[in-house]
């Protein structure tokens, strides 16, 4: 067997083959394949505001001509400035079975993160955590949703026999959320005393001011998640590619905000589930996948959670359980009936709290990993 060797990504045909890696290697699978011009434009150091305060390699492993692997090793200058450290990541994991492969791919990454200075790799994440991040550890049966990894059994075992530690856990929760009888009746309470005591009110996004509203959003991200491992604030470059985004996928009905005399106190984004559209697709927009887009509201009864947070000091409130229970009061109007909530770090008591008190059971979990930077040790101390 030939041995492996690492690349760079330095053509069009590279990345290609980069981009094209998991449609070979999970065919088959409950995995969902994104749209390849999606993924190419994602990765574009030119179009992808990431860029704007962070850096890239992408690197692929091959025995002979045959691709066996690929990753990324990625530098946020934004993350580093806001949590005065020196750490890199690495993100965009795929490979066979093939211990050799994972071991001269960890090895590129790491090289090129101590070049930069970096003291610590953590990952993997399609650049940051508000990406797919994380290796799948439970849930393997199971179609991964929008914006949620999918991978086999073995990247977990390669992971940890090539020397990568748990850094962190996060949880993706199942709900049911057609069923009012399925929630503790303390959340019906609580969204009482928000709304009697409190005066707080819930209301729909408008997709015309969507970008206005994510500004909004960006207000109660930046102030509820700051202290989450893995946060970093969102720039004014980020909202306006993620604003592009979210036009894909709003459904005024799932885009909810709570106020309280006309401040936004608390956001939830709740995102139907692209990815039973994306099936269908097979990663392409021609020849059919096009009219499977244009129909996806009526193919997608799934939601997924994707972000509901709260400023901290309106936190007694009791507007979480208000944003709790209009989620089941919409799945009533609505074709969408169950969900998953995710994902949660498994640190995060309170939201973990919330999710069981509306009866939602974990039925995925992903592993972020993370390894000291010493010196090379083929390369000695400087």
């Amino acid at each position: 067997m030939a041995s492996v060797r690492i690349m760079p990504v330095r053509k069009g045909r590279e990345l290609k083959r980069f981009i094209d890696l998991p449609y070979r290697l999970h065919a088959g699978t409950p995995w969902v394949p994104p749209l390849k011009l999606e993924r190419r434009l994602f990765l574009s150091r030119k179009l992808n505001p990431y860029f704007k305060h962070g850096e890239a390699e992408y690197f692929l492993a091959l025995r002979g001509d045959r691709v066996v692997g690929r990753i990324s090793a990625q530098v946020d200058h934004a993350f580093n400035e806001f949590h005065q450290n020196r750490w890199g990541m690495f993100g965009f994991l795929e490979l066979e079975d093939d211990e050799e492969a994972m071991a001269e791919l960890l090895a590129a990454a790491e090289d090129w993160l101590r070049q930069r200075g970096c003291d610590r790799m953590v990952g993997p994440m399609d650049f940051s955590m508000n990406e797919e991040s994380g290796v799948l550890i439970e849930g393997f049966e199971l179609q991964p949703m929008i914006r949620q990894p999918w991978h086999p059994r073995h990247y977990q075992r390669l992971c940890e026999g090539a020397g990568l530690e748990k850094a962190i856990d996060l949880y993706s929760w199942e709900l049911d959320i057609g069923d009012r009888e399925d929630m503790l009746p303390i959340m019906f309470e609580l969204d009482e005393r928000a709304r009697s005591e409190h005066g707080v009110k819930i209301r729909k996004m408008s997709r015309r001011h969507l970008r206005k509203e994510m500004d909004r959003f960006a207000e109660i991200y930046n102030a509820a998640w700051a202290s989450n491992w893995g946060f970093v604030p969102y720039s004014k470059e980020d909202l306006d590619a993620y604003t592009l985004d979210m036009h894909l996928v709003f459904s005024r009905e799932w885009f909810m905000v709570a106020e309280k005399d006309d401040e936004t106190i608390a956001v939830a984004i709740t995102l139907p589930d692209i990815n039973q559209v994306l099936k269908k697709m097979r990663g392409r927009l021609l020849p059919f996948g096009w009219w499977h887009f244009l129909n996806r509201n009526r193919i997608s009864d799934l939601v997924r959670v994707g972000f509901l947070g709260v400023k901290p000091e309106y936190q007694h409130t009791g507007v979480a359980a208000s944003l709790y229970v209009e989620h089941f009061e919409t799945a009533a109007r609505m074709p969408q009936k169950h969900g998953e909530a995710g994902w949660i770090l498994e640190t995060n008591e309170a939201m973990n709290r919330g999710l069981e008190a509306m009866n939602g059971e974990i039925v995925k979990k992903y592993r972020v990993y993370e390894k000291a930077l010493g010196a090379d040790p083929g390369r000695g101390s400087a």
